[in-house]
């Protein structure tokens, strides 16, 4: 049977697939056509109440948390799922995400859903104790252990940009875990996170209330879940601003956060290249920046070039970022696909009236495209002529837009990355080996990449500095964000 999202039944709370309890229900749209593609159920504060109490039980009253071999055999279930309906769950997220069909078959589906095997096989070889061996504590001869336990009941809230990658990044981890755990997915994409709960309602054995779905065109029902005092560990992506609030509703029960917040990242280019070097360094800044329309947390969209090869580096993006015209998602060969909305386009349209009320000027794009009436397109576009201060250069724009900036040497270079309120992510290239480690470990951010090299895998920890964000994702860092340590002494 085909599966396909149902607004009379898309919350999964208690393990039962449920309408809202108010019976509404909201539209999502095709950001390439601007259509509406269905319904989602409006989930308001009953469900959110409800999904919550279920989680709670579940995790106190039962043996989730204890029965590692269960947990992991339920995620792999999931995943097994979530592949056998891996087609009709790219044409929902192309459709409801804008996400460019080539992406599905790596970080906006296929890659994430796979990885849910590697929180499986964590589950079952993680050190849950751990002998700290005897010792005599004011004469006492006490045996102490470490015991690694599941924290309790996760709140997951999670934006619309990368809608299954997040999700699973979130509750893959949580539940493996052992802990309990409610989605709230953004108003944007409804229907990628209910047929993730369709799937693990209907294809797995995860008993009821260890996961719910609550979709809802309402944010209050995030900052609700945020601000109860029954969840334990609260899981934000978003923006930094948002992420301000859910700390601040979190503070109140003093429940722990995860934040995974803004990013803007610096693309830092060493004198050392050659000429060809120096073009293929930016054309990756040109690709990087036109993927999934620049809507990315980590994506690099600081350009940093030698001073005195400033056009250089100028002429060689703008031609990349040409060759990347907005497309059709659905299309296999579209790179740059539309913005999640109108709102995000005119944004994006404001910061870069904003660079050029500041002096900068644009190079190339910055237009809608010509051809395309439907659709919330926008031209990768390249700015020039702003410094560091400009707001341009230091606000996170979430669009297909890079800006070129000359840097005065490799100590320059990591001054002017690390002038910012984020340190999220960002690449290094050059030749010489000793100088790129100097800049490597100069540069304040979580992840970087060197002359090409992907960081994003299953076990690499991703998370930011500063404003970026509070602890990581992914990985056994990942993973032990949901635990808890607990020290227990014997005598002997």
């Amino acid at each position: 049977m085909p599966l396909r999202p149902d607004a009379s039944t898309d919350l999964l709370i208690d393990g039962t697939l449920v309408p809202a309890a108010s019976g509404a229900t909201f539209a999502n749209f095709n950001p390439a056509t601007e259509e509406p593609i269905g319904r989602a159920a409006d989930g308001g504060g009953d469900d959110m109440d409800a999904a919550i109490r279920a989680a709670r039980r579940a995790f106190d009253t039962t043996g989730w948390s204890g029965d590692h071999t269960f947990r992991a055999r339920c995620l792999r279930q999931l995943r097994d799922g979530l592949q056998r309906h891996v087609e009709e769950l790219r044409e929902v997220t192309i459709a409801e995400a804008g996400a460019p069909a080539l992406l599905t078959a790596g970080p906006q589906l296929e890659g994430p859903v796979a990885d849910l095997g590697y929180f499986a096989d964590l589950a079952e070889s993680y050190c849950w104790s751990t002998d700290l061996g005897s010792a005599t504590p004011m004469g006492v001869p006490t045996r102490r252990t470490l015991l690694r336990e599941a924290a309790g009941v996760v709140a997951a809230i999670t934006p619309w940009n990368f809608p299954h990658q997040i999700t699973l990044a979130k509750i893959g981890p949580a539940l493996a875990a052992g802990c309990t755990a409610v989605l709230k997915p953004a108003p944007d994409t409804p229907w990628c996170a209910a047929l993730v709960g369709r799937i693990a309602a209907e294809e797995t054995d995860l008993p009821p209330g260890v996961l719910g779905v609550v979709t809802s065109s309402d944010h209050g029902v995030g900052a609700q879940l945020a601000a109860d005092p029954r969840v334990d560990v609260v899981s934000f992506t978003g923006s930094s601003a948002t992420g301000r609030a859910v700390m601040v509703a979190a503070s109140e029960n003093l429940t722990k956060v995860f934040l995974e917040l803004g990013g803007k990242s610096a693309f830092v280019v060493l004198d050392c290249l050659d000429a060809d070097r120096l073009r293929a360094a930016c054309a990756t800044a040109a690709f990087t920046v036109a993927t999934h329309a620049g809507q990315g947390c980590a994506i690099t969209t600081r350009l940093l070039v030698p001073r005195h090869r400033l056009d250089e580096a100028t002429a060689a993006t703008a031609a990349a970022l040409t060759g990347l015209p907005p497309g059709d998602p659905a299309d296999p060969g579209t790179v740059c696909g539309p913005l999640i909305s109108e709102r995000q386009r005119e944004r994006v349209e404001s910061y870069l009236a904003l660079a050029v009320e500041e002096g900068g000027t644009v190079v190339c794009g910055g237009r809608r495209p010509p051809g395309r009436e439907r659709g919330y397109f926008l031209e990768p576009t390249l700015i020039a002529g702003l410094d560091n201060t400009a707001r341009a250069a230091r606000e996170e724009i979430f669009g297909p837009v890079l800006v070129i900036i000359p840097h005065d040497g490799d100590d320059d270079a990591v001054r002017i990355a690390n002038n910012s309120p984020y340190g999220l992510s960002g690449a290094v290239w050059g030749d010489d080996p000793a100088r790129v480690d100097r800049v490597v470990r100069g540069v304040r951010t979580g992840t970087l990449g060197v002359n090409g090299g992907l960081w994003y895998s299953p076990d690499v920890p991703f998370g930011g500095y500063k404003q970026s964000g509070i602890g990581r994702e992914m990985g056994v860092a990942g993973f032990e964000e949901y635990l808890e340590t607990k020290a227990v002494a014997y005598p002997f």
